[in-house]
């Protein structure tokens, strides 16, 4: 096989476990059961609703959240502290690069790596920005709205 056919090649799925949303610009997160996600606004409800661009959604893996946990000595955390809009579990996030990818009902594109930010170190204690580098997900874009829930799937298009 090439590397062209192992990029290409990502038959797993991934469930939507935690959706959050931010009301305002610093605000905390909203713990949500379903959204509706549309290529104008991005998320609905989001502070960063209605604006175009790579950044309307922010993804991060379960799995990750687990590993930076243990790295700061705790056996969770909270995803709201983390401040993505979307946590998911079972696929490989990185994975979905250069690629459009469904969740529930709408379609989103991958645009970018969701970096830390300055507010980890605040949020989580010390050590938490470096806790977080290499674990903050990814960022995306709305390319056809429906609806995201809790419990949805998460796949890369074929």
């Amino acid at each position: 096989m090439t590397l062209e056919d192992l990029l290409s090649t990502l038959p797993q799925q991934g469930t939507v476990e935690w959706l959050g949303l931010r009301p305002q610009r610093l605000a905390p997160l909203a713990t949500q059961a379903n959204v509706l996600a549309t290529p104008d606004a991005g998320l609905t409800g989001d502070h960063y609703s209605g604006k175009s661009g790579k950044r309307q959604v922010t993804l991060i893996q379960a799995e990750h959240i687990s590993a930076v946990a243990s790295m700061l000595g705790r056996e969770s955390l909270d995803p709201a502290t983390l401040r993505r809009n979307l946590v998911v579990r079972g696929i490989n996030l990185l994975a979905l690069k250069g690629k459009a990818f469904d969740i529930g009902d709408a379609t989103l594109e991958f645009t970018g790596l969701c970096h830390p930010c300055a507010r980890m170190e605040a949020l989580l204690g010390p050590g938490g920005y470096n806790a977080m580098r290499g674990h903050g997900g990814i960022t995306a874009r709305v390319i056809a709205g429906g609806q995201i829930a809790v419990g949805s799937t998460v796949r890369a298009r074929v």
